[in-house]
C-alpha cells in the first residue's frame, strides 16, 4: 500500500490521487500539514527519491517566501534543509508518495506511470 502525504485543497494532490484511483492503487492519506513527515522520514525520502533535497521545497508557497528561503537554501547544508522541511508541512512540495521502496514528489503523469504504473 502507498502512503500519500497531501494537503486537501492542493490541486496537484487531487490530480495525483485521481491518477492513483484510476489505476486502482490503494493508499493511505496523511495530511502533510497536520502530520508532516519527520526529519528522519524526510532524509529517507530524499535518499530513496534520488532527487536533490531542494526539490522537496514548495517554492510557490507563502511560507517559503515569508522565510526568504529562496536565497537561504542555496548555501544551506543538508541538515539545515531537513530542519526547515520538518519544521512546517507547508514548506514541503506535495504530494509525497511512497511505498517504502520508491518515493515521488509532486505529480507528473509520465513519472507516475514509470514508478507506480506496475504496482
Amino acid at each position: 500500500m502507498l502512503t500519500v502525504y497531501s494537503y486537501p485543497t492542493c490541486g496537484t494532490c487531487r490530480k495525483a490521487k485521481k491518477w492513483l484511483d484510476e489505476h486502482n492503487l490503494k493508499y493511505k492519506e496523511i495530511h502533510i500539514v497536520e502530520a508532516p513527515p519527520t526529519k528522519a522520514e524526510l532524509a529517507e525520502f530524499h535518499k530513496k527519491s534520488g532527487l536533490p533535497l531542494r526539490k522537496f521545497f514548495n517554492t510557490s508557497g507563502q511560507r517559503y517566501r515569508q522565510l526568504g528561503l529562496k536565497d537561504k537554501i542555496k548555501t544551506a547544508n543538508e541538515d539545515e534543509l531537513l530542519n526547515w522541511l520538518a519544521s512546517d508541512g507547508k514548506l514541503i512540495k506535495r504530494p509525497i508518495i511512497t511505498d517504502n521502496e520508491y518515493v515521488t514528489v509532486g505529480f507528473n503523469e509520465e513519472m507516475f506511470h514509470d514508478v507506480w504504473g506496475n504496482k
